[in-house]
């Protein structure tokens, strides 16, 4: 059996992968608040533990891993979404979270095996675990306490708190940025439930009508679906504090153990062109964007460029170079072989998902004719070929000016416009309108179609 070797945030090194159980491997990754459409920062971590989750399953086999992905439906952001636009909550959660779906089946991602609401574990039935009984416990174990109609959970009483952002309590209540109230006996402690405005969802619970935490919703799903203690908790670094951090106090706390999951996974930040992505600096790009101009397969492949773990610059550059490499690749495969991968290729991918190196062996598998082996490799990996084949004959210039050439004159208005020579930029868009070419500038970049 192949080695795994992932690098955990809770030990900060590379450790050798060995799950609880190698016929019931069990992973968790935070999904996405369903209020707005995903932007291409989202999209990292779903292609990231896509990845995961194919390798697991080659490894240990389809049947023994499950892969739970939440969907957060109940929060603060979503009530006011849909105040805003006089809809339902549950007509806005829905539209999203189909939004999502198709953003991400077009990325090439698998479903996961599990992929739970929120509001579905709130209140359970007799005997299953739910939000309200896992406050319950805590309270009944010293870890949470009701005040002024709120349950927040006691810092102070878990002396561990903090292990994962590897910070102290008096670190942290020193740069605390979070609201003190005063019902809270410490600056730290989280709400776990809290009372709901009249117009407001909520549901009843022993403190009074009222919704949950969002921390509370990961711990309440991951243990009622995997268990109290499970092989795999992946995200974005951005939730290891505090929402990773609470995640593992409220749940070892409530059930007694060490930890809450074995291995912390955590993919890198993003920016766009070099820039923290926002609306105020006009480069928010959504996954739905960056699709209406490229393949999924595309935007898949730049994103693996870099390894998960370190920050990614996403440029017009790299789905450029995407797209060339992808079509190289297509052209020298077979055709109809079955999805395996390459053995050189799951070596890589067990030394801590190596994605630049797993790059470079479907470079030598093209470079050696392994045909076979390289259409295996691609269909494992979620590149599917008619897909990429459709939008390249779609792009097809009628007028006969070479791909080559459009990019070269493309980056060469890039350039242009960086330098404020708008002469030189419409001068070259002219040009490329004269042999059939249309730019469409965006958020996501300079992409091009044929003229109609």
């Amino acid at each position: 059996m192949t080695a795994l070797k992932l690098y955990n945030s809770l030990t900060r090194a590379k450790d050798a992968f060995a799950p609880i159980d190698p016929r019931d491997v069990r992973m968790y990754v935070c999904g996405p608040t369903v209020y707005d459409r995903a932007h291409i920062g989202n999209a990292r971590p779903v292609i990231v533990f896509d990845l995961l989750f194919r390798l697991l399953r080659h490894v240990y086999g389809e049947s023994h891993v499950a892969y739970v992905r939440n969907i957060t439906d109940v929060d603060d952001k979503i009530n006011a979404r849909a105040a805003e636009r006089g809809i339902t909550i549950r007509q806005l959660t829905d539209e999203t979270a189909k939004g999502f779906h198709e953003d991400v089946a077009a990325l090439g991602c698998l479903r996961p095996t599990a992929e739970p609401r929120a509001t579905e574990f709130i209140c359970r039935g007799a005997g299953e675990l739910d939000m309200v009984k896992l406050v319950e416990r805590l309270i009944e174990r010293g870890h949470a306490y009701e005040a002024d109609g709120h349950v927040l959970f006691d810092v102070a009483s878990m002396p561990a708190y903090g292990r994962l952002a590897r910070r102290t309590l008096d670190e942290m209540e020193a740069g605390a940025r979070v609201e003190v109230a005063s019902y809270k006996k410490g600056p730290m402690d989280f709400v776990l439930w809290k009372p709901s405005k009249a117009d407001e969802p909520a549901w009843d619970s022993p403190w009074g009508r009222g919704r949950p935490g969002w921390h509370l919703e990961c711990s309440a799903m991951s243990a009622a679906l995997l268990g109290e203690v499970f092989d795999i908790h992946g995200g974005g670094i951005d939730l290891i504090f505090p929402h990773h951090e609470n995640e593992i106090a409220q749940s070892t706390c409530c059930f007694g153990t060490e930890t809450m999951a074995n291995v912390w996974l955590h993919n890198g930040f993003l920016q766009v062109e070099g820039e923290k992505m926002s609306k105020s600096l006009g480069n928010f790009v959504t996954i739905r964007d960056v699709l209406a101009d490229w393949p999924g397969d595309i935007a898949r492949l730049a994103m693996f460029s870099a390894h998960y773990r370190q920050p990614i610059n996403w440029t017009l550059k790299s789905l450029q170079e995407a797209e060339r490499t992808l079509g190289q690749w297509f052209d020298a495969a077979a055709e109809g072989a079955e999805p395996r991968p390459a053995p050189g290729v799951v070596d890589a991918l067990a030394d801590d998902l190596n994605t630049p190196r797993m790059i470079a062996e479907i470079h030598r598998l093209k470079a050696e004719g392994g045909r076979k082996a390289l259409a295996g490799t691609l269909g494992f990996l979620g590149f599917r070929p008619d897909v990429f084949e459709d939008w390249r004959a779609a792009r097809a210039p009628k007028a006969g000016l070479p791909r080559e050439e459009i990019e070269r004159l493309i980056d060469a208005r890039i350039e242009a416009r960086r330098e404020k020579n708008f002469a030189e930029a419409d001068r070259i868009r002219d040009e490329l309108l004269a042999g059939g070419v249309v730019l469409k500038d965006g958020a996501a970049g300079t992409s091009w179609e044929v003229a109609r």
